[in-house]
């Protein structure tokens, strides 16, 4: 720590300005062939002003021991967590299989990415998350007549159609979105796929197992009522950065990703990994993964990234503004 605060000390004053801070950043933010990525100035200045605690313009010695123990040391050695969502046989070829949705998209070829990188990359943690729905749950289109449809709903029980949303009455009412019948618990198509490798070690996560609410993401219902115990396992593993893939895209690999983000975790979308109902949506969700700070990646990125060879820039500002926030 203090060889790196004197390296970048250029004027021996024994603080850093915004112009050495930005040589850290320039050296910080690049990855193992040497590109330089660029944080841009006003996130820079940002960040800066975080470690400046006490607002003189400088980040002194003891300002940077916090931004070398709470910043850098994680940006160079993350604990990442491998969260790999609903790769289960009902949306490959069974009852819900995404490739008879709009985008057309085949969940089969999320398999071979996913397991390359888990023989490949030595993640801190591994997750399984998988749709466990009780036979009489609120998404199935055939279970629509057991619930009372609220007035406000724009359709009736007897004009709703697959994929259609109604409001089903409270008390709150409840938006859902309605799906045919899939991931029933200990059926066949609730079973992850037979060709996904599954590593010794790795936690199963199980959602959905509330008949009365949907759970799209792997940390919560979508009434945000009950959580799974995705969170705890994450901050038991001491976990800082979490790459997230599988299917469907747009419904429970997005909701889980804007989760991760809002909860304050690095969080990496794998592209390559996951494949999505309506190519909008997925759209939507990778905009939205950007605007909050994270980041999308190919497969072949992740080593060099969980390694801390590969050092992004938005996951550094992501850090930073969570420490700002969390400060006593």
């Amino acid at each position: 720590m203090d060889a790196c605060f004197t390296a970048f000390d250029k004027n021996g004053d024994e603080k850093l300005d915004l112009d050495e801070f930005r040589l850290i950043c320039r050296a910080l933010f690049r990855n193992d062939k040497g590109k330089i990525y660029t944080m841009e100035e006003e996130k820079l200045k940002e960040v800066f002003e975080v470690f400046d605690q006490n607002g003189d313009q400088f980040i002194d010695k003891d300002e940077f021991v916090f931004c070398w123990n709470h910043w850098i040391k994680i940006i160079v050695r993350p604990i990442s967590a491998f969260l790999i969502v609903d790769v289960q046989n009902d949306f490959i070829s069974g009852t819900l299989n995404i490739s008879n949705c709009s985008a057309q998209q085949n969940g089969i070829e999320v398999i071979e990415p996913i397991n390359r990188l888990l023989e490949s990359v030595e993640f801190d943690a591994v997750f399984y998350s998988l749709d466990w729905h009780p036979s009489d749950h609120v998404s199935f289109i055939d279970n629509i007549h057991l619930r009372e449809i609220d007035p406000s709903s724009p359709l009736t029980a007897e004009n709703a159609q697959m994929y259609d949303t109604v409001i089903f009455h409270g008390p709150p009412p409840m938006k859902q979105r309605l799906w045919p019948r899939h991931c029933v618990q200990d059926t066949w198509g609730s079973e992850l796929h037979k060709d996904l490798k599954i590593v010794d070690n790795a936690i199963k996560i199980y959602k959905g197992t509330n008949p009365e609410v949907d759970s799209y993401s792997v940390f919560w219902d979508n009434k945000k009522m009950t959580d799974t115990t995705l969170s705890a396992q994450l901050r038991q593993k001491n976990a800082t950065d979490i790459y997230i893939c599988g299917l469907a895209y747009d419904v429970c690999v997005g909701a889980t990703a804007v989760d991760a983000l809002a909860i304050g975790y690095r969080t990496i979308l794998l592209d390559d990994c996951s494949r999505g109902v309506d190519l909008l949506d997925i759209e939507k969700t990778k905009n939205s993964v950007i605007k909050n700070n994270g980041v999308i990646v190919n497969s072949n990125q992740v080593k060099a990234m969980v390694e801390g060879r590969d050092r992004r820039p938005e996951l550094g500002y992501k850090l930073a503004i969570e420490l700002k926030a969390n400060r006593p």
